[in-house]
């Protein structure tokens, strides 16, 4: 059987990372890169067995990322976030897609849950994301957020699904609204993307449609409608915070 490392990047991730390292402990070796927890998510980490490094000159989630990626030393990689899961059914279609190798990678349904509930429409799912691969066969992009795998090898498709525990509560949903649309923001800046207060309404209000009408999210019930909201809200935010930073004198995008 091939040898596999799990690789999760952390910062004060203590509420997820015992839930998280728990459905991955079938793996060969378990690595943890943190980047300035000040809870105690290394300790937990570390209690659990994972080997972990730290690193907190942060670049971006791709960066990191792939930092967390060279430090693994099995023949397959499979990276997930402290607040994903791997439930038995998914460890037995790794395990037997590792025994006979068809392909280089392999992506997976993700089931992303919401407040409280999971979410089976509003573009939530099935959400396929590659995450599992021979190592040496692919690596992250560099970008701030919404990272993805870059290879040249096919992709095979596993079929069990990767849970994301991805919004406890309202108030995380307000502060990654926040971070990531900064994030985003300053992506979009780096590429020169133009903007407007005019464009960060239009994106926003098509972000809603999108979401509950165009992708079922009225199917999810009153959380579908809450979630169509806060798409837009990020959205909009997004584009008005980029609109803001092309705004500041000398803000210059890099060439």
């Amino acid at each position: 059987m091939p040898s596999l490392s799990v690789t999760v990047i952390t910062k004060n991730e203590a509420h997820n990372i015992e839930a998280c390292l728990s459905s991955v402990a079938f793996a060969d070796e378990v690595i943890v890169l943190d980047s300035g927890s000040t809870d105690n998510t290394v300790q937990i980490a570390l209690s659990m067995g994972a080997d972990v490094s730290t690193n907190s000159d942060w670049k971006g989630f791709g960066v990191q990322k792939n930092r967390a990626l060279a430090l693994a030393k099995s023949d397959w990689v499979l990276s997930i976030d402290a607040d994903e899961r791997v439930p038995p059914e998914l460890q037995a279609e790794i395990r037997a897609a590792l025994e006979a190798s068809d392909f280089d990678a392999y992506s997976m349904p993700r089931l992303s849950s919401y407040c409280g509930q999971y979410m089976h429409h509003s573009g939530w799912y099935p959400d396929r994301v590659t995450r599992l691969f021979r190592r040496n066969s692919a690596r992250f992009s560099d970008d701030l957020v919404h990272e993805k795998i870059m290879t040249t090898s096919k992709v095979g498709q596993l079929n069990s699904r990767l849970l994301h525990e991805s919004f406890r509560n309202l108030e995380a949903v307000l502060d990654k609204t926040n971070r990531y649309s900064t994030a985003g923001a300053q992506s979009l800046f780096n590429k020169g993307k133009p903007a407007s207060v005019g464009k960060a309404l239009g994106h926003g209000m098509w972000a809603f449609v999108r979401t509950y009408f165009l992708r079922l999210g009225f199917l999810d019930g009153r959380l579908g409608l809450v979630l169509a909201i806060s798409n837009a809200e990020g959205t909009y935010y997004r584009y008005l915070k980029l609109w803001l930073l092309q705004r500041q004198p000398g803000k210059v995008p890099p060439a």
